[in-house]
């Protein structure tokens, strides 16, 4: 039977399933491209001469230059973290390797600026690691603060990507590489490294679109890079225009990111060619060095979790029952947008997901490519973007919760994207072909035969929309409505003003639902595996 149709449907009717699945298509394209065009609108509103002036700045140059450099050491760091806990855990007997696997990840529980806080924090005349050493430990400089606390953030995104690849490498290319007399660094220098080009290139996109888009650890720590001056032109230069050159500025160096990612993958091949079944990989033995190297993802895991957990925890003890006021506003405020942003983002994921799996085509190809972009885009510039557009068409949306809550939706959506989809391949299609071959309308077909098999993806896609709702900033800064406040303000605000008693029961409620949120993901995926 055709998808979308249903027998013993007039034809409008018919025409009405088949155009459902493409409302929640269109809010997104129009959600995420209209802002972005309207942004350039407002940026070439300048003359010539002015917006030259505006582009070719020393000031820009310097400000690309550290966020590139700053880009490039942050990967450079997150890559040596990353990967060696990745290959111990995955292709040696390193003892623990469960537990070490979940430590980490863990760091994703921690915000970056949490961790900005916590070296804040703990360094100092009054710091917690300088009160532990005896003597005061100076402050991190400027980039040297902001490349540890992005590292430390972003490194669980590459070593998931290499750990995987690492689990599914064929072991039957590193025997064939030893049987012709290759040595252990030539065999993973000429054949393993290569077959992880994909998985770390997609972790690498990751961490880099995070640094470009990152506004709490820069703006903690004092570091100017794009997006931090666009959020300083904005809320004190009052100079939109030069604010919106900045934002495209940001759109650009992520499209020469994106174009360069895919063209580093194009016409490489990584899959089996011969004939036979993939050969399970034989674990390396460590022998004596099995407790050093545990000793030494234990420290790893002491630095990237245990500090910033014990920071938070000494300067809480510090604070007084007045620094606790404010916290349950706060976290009702967050919940207020963050759970109906889950729910929204699931439901236009569920649309998308739909038109992509089960009716293919370059429209459905199009659609699901400017979710992406949504994603893709700092969230300084698409809040920017969406602050200038929202102005000029609806007024009446500037700073209410509807509007914070669309921004979450529209820019977290490929985190619910992608399981809902995963779980839509493997729903057998029969099964509603055979509800509506009963009599089902094709709504009620899908909701009683396709939408039972989809909880697990609705419901893992919800939770890290949610979770990434919590923790965003720059969208709630730039677009809460006033008096609005939640944790992640609470502890960059706080901690801005060096008040570190005042924001260490935010940070702990983040720790706290973070670290729970994500608990509760990896134990959906041990269970799934």
């Amino acid at each position: 039977m055709a998808a979308g149709r249903a027998p013993g449907l007039p034809r409008p009717a018919r025409a009405a399933a088949r155009a459902l699945p493409w409302v929640p298509a269109a809010v997104v394209v129009a959600g995420v491209a209209l802002p972005l065009a309207y942004l350039a609108l407002r940026a070439f509103e300048a003359e010539p001469t002015e917006l030259a002036s505006l582009v070719f700045r020393w000031r820009n140059v310097r400000l690309l230059a550290h966020t590139v450099v700053l880009g490039a050491g942050v990967l450079a760091l997150a890559t040596a973290l990353a990967l060696p806990a990745a290959w111990l855990v995955a292709r040696t007997d390193v003892p623990f390797a469960r537990a070490f696997t979940l430590l980490s990840v863990l760091p994703l529980a921690v915000p970056g600026y949490v961790i900005a806080y916590a070296m804040l924090a703990a360094t100092g005349p009054a710091g917690t690691l300088s009160q532990v050493v005896g003597t005061p430990l100076p402050r991190p400089s400027p980039f040297l603060g902001s490349l540890i606390a992005l590292s430390v953030g972003t490194a669980p995104y590459l070593f998931l990507n290499l750990r995987a690849a690492l689990l599914g490498l064929d072991g039957s290319l590193e025997e064939a590489a030893r049987s012709l007399g290759m040595r252990r660094t030539e065999v993973a220098r000429r054949v393993v490294l290569p077959q992880l080009r994909p998985a770390f290139l997609a972790g690498a996109l990751l961490i880099v679109l995070h640094v470009l888009g990152d506004f709490g650890v820069v703006s903690l720590l004092r570091y100017e890079t794009l997006s931090y001056a666009v959020y300083i032109q904005y809320s004190a230069g009052y100079d939109r225009v030069y604010a919106a050159c900045l934002a495209l500025m940001l759109l650009a160096l992520t499209a020469v990111l994106l174009a360069l990612e895919g063209q580093l993958l194009v016409g490489q091949r990584f899959a089996r060619v011969g004939a036979g079944a993939a050969r399970r990989r034989t674990r390396r033995l460590l022998g004596a060095a099995r407790v050093p190297v545990a000793g030494g993802l234990a420290l790893l895991a002491l630095f990237q979790v245990g500090v910033p957990v014990a920071t938070v925890l000494d300067w809480l003890g510090r604070g007084t029952t007045d620094a606790w006021a404010g916290l349950p506003r706060a976290m009702g405020d967050a919940l207020s947008a963050a759970l109906p942003a889950a729910v929204a983002a699931a439901a236009l994921a569920l649309g998308i997901a739909y038109l992509r799996v089960r009716r293919p085509s370059p429209a459905s190809r199009f659609v699901e490519r400017v979710a992406y972009v949504g994603y893709a885009t700092p969230p300084l510039a698409l809040a920017l973007a969406i602050v200038f557009f929202s102005l000029r068409a609806a007024p009446a949306l500037y700073q209410t919760l509807a509007l914070l809550v669309g921004a979450y939706a529209l820019h977290f959506l490929p985190e619910a994207l992608g399981p809902i989809r995963s779980a839509l391949f493997q729903a057998p299609p029969r099964l509603e072909e055979a509800a509506r071959a009963l009599g089902r309308r094709p709504a009620a077909a899908f909701a009683a035969a396709t939408l039972p098999l989809l909880r697990r993806g609705l419901g893992a896609g919800a939770a890290l929309v949610f979770l990434s709702s919590l923790k965003e900033l720059p969208l709630t800064f730039l677009l809460s409505p006033l008096g609005f406040r939640t944790p992640a303000m609470g502890v960059w605000s706080a901690a801005r003003e060096a008040m570190f008693a005042s924001a260490a029961p935010y940070a702990l409620a983040l720790m706290v639902v973070s670290t729970a949120l994500v608990g509760l993901v990896l134990l959906r995926e041990e269970r799934l595996s």
